[in-house]
């Protein structure tokens, strides 16, 4: 019988998947565990029990988060739930607005912001663009193309075969347009068209091969041509589906009708997409075309312009871009969610993306070796925790890559390259998180819970989910403002120390004993539990072994809490002013190594050798756990 010590200095490989259970030879084993659960992986390594969701108002209905950076100081958080926006600043609603755009429009639209505009695109509805006026004045309008002497400078296309032709019965005024074959409908009323590249309007349509117009630019002649086209957005042909802006250029990514189309808008003229003679600065467009369906789900501005389609992902080079120069490079063969949006982000100059099929996150890096980008999936180890993401956010600051499941579930890695840091685990809540955003430094979630939808922001002051915190100067044992919890049982922090739940009713609770400051919120209960030990002896691994813990030391950082499983039972390892769950008074900060006695042999190798899991609502870290086991080959 031999006896080892194993000692466990990083958890940065984050929760993995059991299907690893027999490579203990992989580093990723050494770094990994069997369950994270609400928890924060630190790039250092240790870990600790995730920031509180703090309680900022009640949302209209299910939606999605949005945020808008005006300057440094005024950074907004804007709230679309079906056909109406909220805008927050500092947790305060300052304004509203009405929009276009139902709750199943909101999941799919895009979106990208300058300066004090956001231009949101779906291509089920015309463009539209949010305009901040002042703070408490937001308005939303249609995009507006460049207008020169009655021509609009926008995209058209010719829709319908190279062989229709289309005339005019006269050159200048209302003019009958007459087509060779099924062109119009109803909704071309108010279209432009182009014959040999003069504008017309449609004022109404005849049927499907006769309509009439007002001609904008006089015509060029009479005689029916094949030289003609539509604009290429409309209620007809639909609207575009994605866009970003790329190289002081404004860059529109598919629509309905052209999925796999791209328009580059003039050289510091938005919206101006007039093609004119290709000069350097003049607008650019092109299909991509190749041996499968590229339907543009994001286009995205990084080292180079990189265009996500629902069969692969591309880049456009040039510097800088111009009609002339302007090269296009399948790089994978991932593609993109056809049925949502989800907006691709930057990560230390990698842009990560949700590919199309499975679950995943995908890298995509650009590769100095082979000049070309690569697409690795950073959710290799924990295929399990990834449930058709809808949305995802990236807090900086922190390093912490946050990832919406369809499942009400949100996906954590923690990310660090430069110290190959790829670190995930699994936020769950009494309800569903639905959308996700950062805000500056803030990271806010819209949470599901009991049939309303809830705007809550992580808080790394307080220990249980949308939880209001609220002070007295005269110590009272009723606190008020609580609706939003109206019915449930709450836990709650009084004067820094956990006391008896109690149940919210006409949005109040009375304490059994009187506080000056409280947190009151819903529970969530942390989990830590490591894989099980690889341990080579004599005849290789331990696999089909016995072994017994004899003991576990754990160093703890700022810990007022611990309650730990060793195989029988969670016992409280004790604190300083902890005693049954409940304190008299806040605990002191623990830092430092606590050990504990274990007992009992383990013949299943599949088995964790200890457990934490709690829901006390006090601080908790752990750097790094060493364990001395007792081998019997």
């Amino acid at each position: 019988m031999a006896r080892l010590s194993t000692h466990k200095t990083s958890f940065t490989a984050g929760e993995i998947s059991s299907e690893l259970l027999g490579r203990g030879d992989l580093r990723a084993y050494e770094n990994g565990a069997a369950k994270l659960r609400n928890v924060f992986v630190h790039p250092t390594g240790g870990l600790s029990r995730r920031a509180g969701l703090r309680f900022v108002d009640t949302a209209s209905g299910p939606g999605r988060l949005v945020p808008f950076e005006f300057n440094t100081e005024q950074v907004y958080l804007l709230v679309f739930t079906d056909l109406k926006g909220d805008v927050y600043l500092s947790d305060t609603k300052v304004a509203s607005f009405d929009t276009p755009w139902t709750v199943a429009e909101v999941s799919e639209f895009s979106w990208i912001q300058s300066a004090d505009t956001v231009l949101v695109t779906h291509s089920g509805s015309a463009p539209k663009k949010i305009i901040r006026i002042s703070e408490t004045d937001w308005q939303v309008q249609d995009w507006t193309f460049i207008e020169e002497e009655d021509r609009i400078q926008q995209p058209h296309h010719k829709f319908a075969d190279d062989t229709v032709t289309m005339g005019a019965s006269a050159t200048s005024g209302a003019v009958t347009l007459t087509a060779s074959a099924e062109v119009f409908v109803s909704d071309h009323v108010g279209t432009r068209f182009r014959l040999q590249n003069k504008e017309v309007e449609i004022t109404a349509v005849t049927s499907d091969t006769v309509a009439t117009a007002t001609v904008k630019e006089t015509l060029a002649a009479t005689t029916p041509s094949k030289d003609w086209e539509e604009q290429s957005f409309s209620a007809v042909r639909g609207w575009p589906a994605s866009c970003c802006f790329h190289q002081d250029r404004l860059v529109i990514g598919g629509s309905r009708d052209l999925p796999n189309q791209l328009w580059l808008s003039k050289s510091a003229d938005l919206f101006n997409f007039d093609l004119n003679e290709g000069l350097d600065d003049e607008s650019i467009e092109f299909a991509i075309l190749s041996d499968q369906v590229n339907a543009i789900r994001a286009v995205f501005s990084g080292r180079h312009l990189q265009i996500f389609t629902s069969g692969a992902e591309w880049m456009a080079t040039g510097s800088p871009m111009t009609p002339s120069n302007i090269q296009l490079h399948r790089q994978t063969r991932i593609g993109s969610p056809v049925t949502r949006w989800v907006p691709p982000r930057d990560v230390d100059g990698a842009t990560l993306f949700v590919p199309r099929k499975g679950s995943g996150l995908r890298e995509f890096l650009f590769a100095d070796v082979e000049q070309a980008y690569q697409a690795s999936d950073l959710a290799t180890l924990a295929q399990h925790l990834l449930n058709d993401p809808v949305d995802q956010d990236y807090d900086t600051p922190k390093r912490l890559f946050h990832m919406v499941m369809s499942d009400g579930t949100l996906g954590t890695v923690t990310m660090y390259r430069t110290e190959q840091v790829t670190a995930w685990t699994l936020q769950e809540t009494d309800g569903a998180f639905k959308s996700v955003s950062v805000v500056g430094e803030d990271t806010y979630v819209l949470v599901e819970r009991s049939g309303i939808t809830l705007i809550e922001c992580f808080d790394e002051t307080i220990n249980t989910d949308a939880a209001i915190m609220q002070s007295s100067g005269a110590a009272t044992a009723l606190w008020i403002g609580l609706d939003h919890l109206e019915g449930r049982e709450v836990t709650i922090v009084a004067d820094g120390a956990p006391v008896q739940s109690k149940s919210v009713t006409n949005g109040e609770v009375t304490l059994d004993d009187i506080a000056s400051q409280t947190e009151i919120g819903l529970p969530f209960t942390h989990l830590i539990e490591p894989l099980p030990p690889y341990i080579q002896t004599g005849q290789g691994g331990n696999q089909g072994g016995r072994l017994r813990p004899v003991s576990i030391t754990l160093r703890l950082k700022d810990t007022s809490v611990l309650h730990l499983d060793t195989g029988r039972g969670s016992v409280d390892v004790p604190f300083k002013g902890f005693g049954d769950g409940v304190l008299d008074a806040p605990p002191a900060p623990f830092s430092g190594d606590k050990t504990v006695r274990a007992k009992g042999w383990k013949r299943d190798g599949t088995e964790s050798l200890w457990r934490i899991e709690q829901s006390t609502p006090l601080p908790f870290s752990l750097l790094s756990v060493a364990t001395e086991i007792s081998v019997n080959g």
